[in-house]
């Protein structure tokens, strides 16, 4: 360890020791470390402190007077503040009867010798403040992340951190829902810009929550719509009951004067697709691409303002749901596709 390092400054130490004695050289060493203290001579008393205040670590006699140092460690790691917060347990016995006890109760140390002297005390609470301090860091990195990325690919790295692996490529059936914001571009030029990026940031919010409740997942967005995947036997069902509800609730997130801003058109189609890593070693991207997602991006485009086209392909795949309607049946010429493709529009 490196003597050399800064004690994290105004952590808050809790001192559980009956010895007044100890107890008060403990405080002069830590307060010359730049620790806030707080001291209690019983079991009760330190529970008592670590509900009226946020500790940041706890240093506690194994042979405090009431239940022992153990007990009070037990009950620490129930409350959620303190379920990973340093809890170290101390005796100056010189016997190490009590280490297997004290691990057990759910302590990060054990100090095996007169507290008051041990040189290492602070770069040993140092060294687990630090640590808790790290992993509490890292975890709001992963809380930040996971709302930057899809849920589908949390999995796949999760997976790979493990294996050491990337997924290979492979062929599904897919359900592949896209939506698009139509007369953005207009609406840029008319609405201030700030104002325009917190609506559209809304609707989009407001779809990838739907997404999710109807068993999806996004795939990516694409500006001023998102890209949707579902999968399994009830896909086509999933994807068409979602595109109703994203158009049948904009007006919950949308303000009555920027009601013009939602014009949404929706496609969908199922099909196979190949899903996978795709890019370099330094950027890659978890996604679906194949004639099905690009006939179901063709789809969104032929959608009018607040409408929703689906291939045949999803309406013989949904139809027998009564609460789905399917109709304007007709034939489309799709770029990119030799025939004409049979399209339909959903209404409910």
């Amino acid at each position: 360890m490196n003597s050399n390092r800064k004690a994290p400054k105004n952590r808050c130490v809790l001192i559980a020791d009956n010895d007044p004695q100890r107890r008060q050289s403990v405080v002069e060493i830590l307060c010359n470390d730049g620790y806030q203290i707080l001291e209690a001579d019983s079991c009760e008393r330190a529970l008592d402190l670590a509900v009226k205040h946020s500790v940041d670590s706890f240093l506690l006699d194994i042979h405090i007077s009431g239940d022992s140092g153990f007990e009070v460690c037990r009950k620490l790691r129930q409350m959620e503040l303190y379920k990973f917060k340093p809890v170290l347990l101390f005796t100056n016995s010189g016997m190490h009867d009590y280490t297997v006890a004290a691990f057990a109760s759910g302590c990060d140390d054990v100090i095996v010798s007169d507290l008051a002297h041990a040189e290492n005390l602070r770069l040993r609470l140092q060294e687990h403040i630090e640590r808790k301090e790290y992993l509490e860091h890292l975890e709001r990195s992963r809380r930040t992340m996971t709302s930057y990325v899809s849920r589908r690919i949390l999995e796949v790295v999760s997976t790979a951190s493990q294996t050491g692996m990337l997924p290979l490529p492979e062929e599904r059936e897919l359900a592949i829902l896209f939506t698009d914001l139509r007369g953005f571009t207009s609406l840029s030029e008319e609405m201030e810009p700030v104002k325009l990026f917190e609506l559209v940031s809304c609707l989009l919010g407001q779809q990838v929550q739907l997404v999710h409740d109807f068993g999806g997942y996004v795939d990516k967005f694409g500006g001023d719509g998102v890209m949707a995947i579902f999968e399994g036997p009830d896909m086509a069902l999933q994807s068409c009951r979602c595109a109703l509800e994203i158009i049948n609730s904009a007006h919950l997130v949308i303000p009555e004067d920027s009601r013009q801003l939602w014009r949404a058109g929706i496609g969908i189609h199922m099909g196979r697709a190949v899903i996978g890593s795709i890019g370099s070693k330094d950027h890659l991207d978890y996604t679906a691409i194949g004639t099905t997602v690009n006939l179901a991006a063709r789809l969104c485009g032929q959608a009018k303002a607040t409408s929703i086209v689906v291939s045949k392909a999803i309406r013989d795949a949904a139809c027998d749901d009564p609460l789905l309607q399917f109709h304007s049946e007709r034939e489309v010429e799709i770029r990119g596709m030799r025939d004409p493709v049979t399209v339909f529009t959903l209404g409910s």
